[in-house]
């Protein structure tokens, strides 16, 4: 495999954005993900914010991963803090330093904006133990499970 990249995406890469969260969203629902005008169309909207910074990773000119960074604002967090809404590899490279390499460049800009903290959402346990283990082992730690309503 080439060496891994990491570029900031811009919106020429709107359909690559879409393309690797409608991946992420099918897998985490069992095939039951938006679809995919749905999702570029919000990617669209998203990626035009000012707060939010996407990634890609490529191996080579091929993209391979996409991490998606969002400015939040909370008093516990003291202001200001990161939040990664979005981390996907294509499930053939998993395992090969990717989502490190994704998660480096989450850290680098965090830093680079002054935040104190980083957080991140790990999927439903215990099936996606192996997800929440990379945050672990990483750096992070468990604060509670994370609930959300739809409106």
């Amino acid at each position: 495999m080439p060496s891994i990249s990491t570029r900031r995406a811009t919106a020429m890469d709107t359909e690559t954005i879409a393309g690797f969260i409608h991946a992420l969203l099918d897998e985490l629902s069992g095939g039951k993900a938006p679809a995919r005008d749905v999702i570029r169309q919000s990617a669209e909207t998203v990626l035009a914010d000012a707060g939010v910074v996407a990634v890609i990773a490529s191996a080579g000119d091929e993209p391979v991963g996409i991490m998606v960074l969002n400015e939040c604002t909370a008093i516990y967090a003291g202001g200001k803090f990161g939040e990664i809404s979005e981390l996907y590899v294509r499930p053939d490279l998993r395992s090969k330093g990717i989502a490190l390499h994704l998660l480096e460049v989450a850290l680098q800009d965090s830093r680079a904006r002054g935040w104190k903290r980083l957080e991140v959402g790990a999927p439903g346990q215990p099936k996606w133990k192996r997800t929440l283990d990379f945050y672990l082992r990483n750096g992070f730690e468990e604060v509670g499970p994370r609930l959300r309503r739809i409106l």
